[in-house]
C-alpha cells in the first residue's frame, strides 16, 4: 500500500499523509486555527516553500513517503507556478524543483485539479470525467484526469458589459469578478458577500438582481465546459456553494444548452473539505509516479 503526503496551498496550507485514498492521522495546518497569522497572503515564495516543506516533515512522521503530492493556487506548469492571482508573490516560483531537494518524488498541481482528483479518489471514480467549481475568494475550475491546458475556468469570460470590471486580474467579464468573494467586494462596498445574499432573500432588487446574474454566470461559464466536454456532472464545492439555488441553475443551464446531445449534465454540491483535496493532490502524486 502507497504512503503518500497530500498537501493544499491555497489561502493556508494543510498536509497529511494519505493511504488507501484516505488522510490517516493528524492532519497539520498552517496557520493553526488559534494562530494571529493571517495565511499565506504576502508572505514571500520561499517561505512558502519552507512551510509547506515543514508541514510534509510534520505528516510523514520520520517515515518514508512514496511520493508528496501539492495542490497550489494559481496556473502550473511542469511544477512551475505560472500565475497566480490571488498569491502574486509566487508568480514564476519553480516550487516543485525546489520541494524535489528534499523529497525524492513530488507533484505540484492546481488546487482545484487536486479537489477534482479527491472527489475522484474519495468515491470510487477515478476513471471517470469529473468536474468541479470551488466557489470563494476566487473561484477554481478542477478537472480529472489531468488533461495538458491552463483550465483557468474562473476567468472565463461570461458577460459582455464593458462595465463588469470586478476580477482581480483586471480582465473584463469574468466569472470571478462576478461570483468571487472579492469581486463581490469591488461591486458592493458597502456589503459583505453574505449580507447581499440575505438582502437578496429579504427582497432587495438590487441583491435580486446580482443573485441572478451571480447563478447565470456559473450557467454560463458550465454551459461552456459542457460545449467543449460533454455533459456529466458538475461538483459544487467551498465556503459560497451554501448560496447555491440548485433549481435555478439548472433552469438558467437548460436555456443555454440546447442540443439534445449535449443534455444531462447535473449539479451536486459537495462538503466542503480540505481533505478531500490533500487526498487527490496524494492520489495523483501517486499516479503520475507510475506514469514516468
Amino acid at each position: 500500500m502507497s504512503k503518500i503526503i497530500g498537501v493544499l496551498a491555497s489561502e493556508r496550507i494543510v498536509a497529511g499523509l494519505v493511504e488507501d485514498n484516505r488522510v490517516t492521522g493528524r492532519v497539520h495546518v498552517y496557520p493553526e486555527p488559534d494562530s494571529d497569522a493571517e495565511g499565506l497572503q504576502g508572505v514571500p515564495a520561499d517561505e512558502i516553500a519552507e512551510l509547506i516543506r515543514r508541514l510534509i516533515g510534520l505528516a510523514t512522521g520520520g517515515t518514508k513517503v512514496d511520493a508528496v503530492g501539492v495542490g497550489f493556487a494559481g496556473i502550473i506548469r511542469e511544477g512551475r507556478v505560472e500565475e497566480s492571482p490571488n498569491l502574486q508573490q509566487v508568480k514564476g516560483f519553480r516550487l516543485q524543483e525546489i520541494l524535489a531537494t528534499s523529497f525524492e518524488r513530488v507533484l505540484v498541481l492546481n488546487d482545484a485539479d487536486a479537489m477534482a482528483a479527491g472527489i475522484a479518489a474519495t468515491r470510487g471514480k477515478l476513471e471517470s470525467l469529473i468536474r468541479v467549481w470551488t466557489l470563494g475568494d476566487g473561484i477554481g475550475y478542477g478537472r480529472y484526469p489531468h488533461a495538458e491546458g491552463v483550465w483557468e475556468g474562473g476567468h472565463m469570460v461570461v458577460s459582455l458589459d464593458p462595465k463588469e470590471r470586478y476580477c482581480g486580474c483586471g480582465g473584463v467579464g469574468h466569472l470571478e469578478g462576478i461570483m468571487g468573494n472579492a469581486g463581490m467586494r469591488r461591486r458592493f462596498l458597502d456589503m459583505e458577500p453574505d449580507e447581499v445574499f440575505a438582502e437578496a432573500k429579504a427582497g432587495d432588487q438590487r441583491c435580486v438582481d446580482f443573485v441572478k446574474r451571480w447563478h447565470r454566470a456559473l450557467a454560463a461559464a458550465t454551459a461552456t465546459s459542457i460545449h467543449l466536454e460533454g455533459p456529466g456532472k458538475f461538483y459544487l464545492t467551498g465556503h459560497n456553494a451554501r448560496f447555491i439555488d440548485i433549481e435555478r441553475l439548472n433552469i438558467d443551464l437548460q436555456d443555454m444548452v440546447r442540443m439534445s446531445s449535449l443534455q444531462g449534465s447535473l449539479f451536486e454540491i459537495v462538503p466542503t473539505s480540505d481533505e478531500i483535496a490533500v487526498v487527490g493532490a496524494a492520489v495523483s502524486a501517486d499516479r503520475a509516479r507510475f506514469s514516468l
